[in-house]
């Protein structure tokens, strides 16, 4: 079982792990609006809708829908497994470019010397949970994963690097901000419900979630890059 995060007069968890941030209200209720306004109008300019995954072992639909932002996209597939791909598995275009607005935010709050490469863009209606995972499919795993949340509260569940390990959890709300770096990096984490009815942002209700990756080692690097 989970234990729920104690908050301080400042809205903040106590005893957070080393390389996880968690940044209250990073947006506002106006950067919110223009924040989501700006990435549904991408994805349905671009042609990349929400669509259901698959996994890889059952062929499970996932409870969540996706889509992606930026040069990468991640799919879930059960024929071809996870991973990255340029085109949407459906209509076979391109993703939309990443807003302006998540590429200054991980120049922020990433620490790290080269820009994301996708943008998870996930739908949770008000029965979506996504289960207990650790973000691996990358090359760059030692950039941090940095996450936004926009619409209805979330029950977020933070464990450690192995399955078994003992679970903390905490409600985000609209506009909060959670990035995983450093050693947190390889803690398992996930969602287990939604609030519904919490926030009128999303059209129709439900939360949607940013998730921000680099995935490729850059040029840059000779070796992984060490936050300082």
């Amino acid at each position: 079982m989970a234990l729920e995060l104690p908050f301080d007069g400042a809205g903040v968890p106590p005893d957070l792990p080393p390389g996880f941030q968690y940044l209250p209200q990073r947006f506002d209720a106006a950067a919110q609006k223009a924040l989501l306004d700006e990435v549904l109008a991408a994805i349905d300019a671009a042609g990349t809708p929400f669509a259901h995954g698959t996994m890889p072992r059952t062929g499970a639909r996932l409870s969540v829908a996706g889509t992606n932002l930026g040069p990468l996209g991640w799919l879930a597939d059960q024929r071809k497994g996870n991973g990255y791909v340029r085109h949407h598995p459906e209509t076979g275009r391109p993703w939309a470019p990443i807003p302006a607005a998540l590429l200054a935010l991980w120049d922020e709050v990433a620490d790290y010397p080269a820009e994301p490469e996708a943008c998870l863009v996930n739908y949770y209606d008000a029965k979506a949970k996504l289960a207990l995972h650790v973000d691996w499919d990358e090359e760059a795993t030692d950039a941090a994963v940095v996450s936004v949340s926009l619409g209805d509260d979330a029950l977020f569940r933070l464990g450690g690097p192995r399955r078994g390990d003992p679970t903390r959890s905490m409600r985000l709300k609209s506009g909060d901000v959670v990035v995983l770096g450093g050693p947190s990096r390889r803690r398992h984490h996930g969602v287990d419900r939604i609030y519904p009815g919490v926030s009128d942002l999303v059209p129709g209700g439900g939360r949607i979630n940013l998730t921000l990756r680099r995935v490729t080692i850059p040029r840059i690097l000779a070796k992984p890059f060490i936050s300082g």
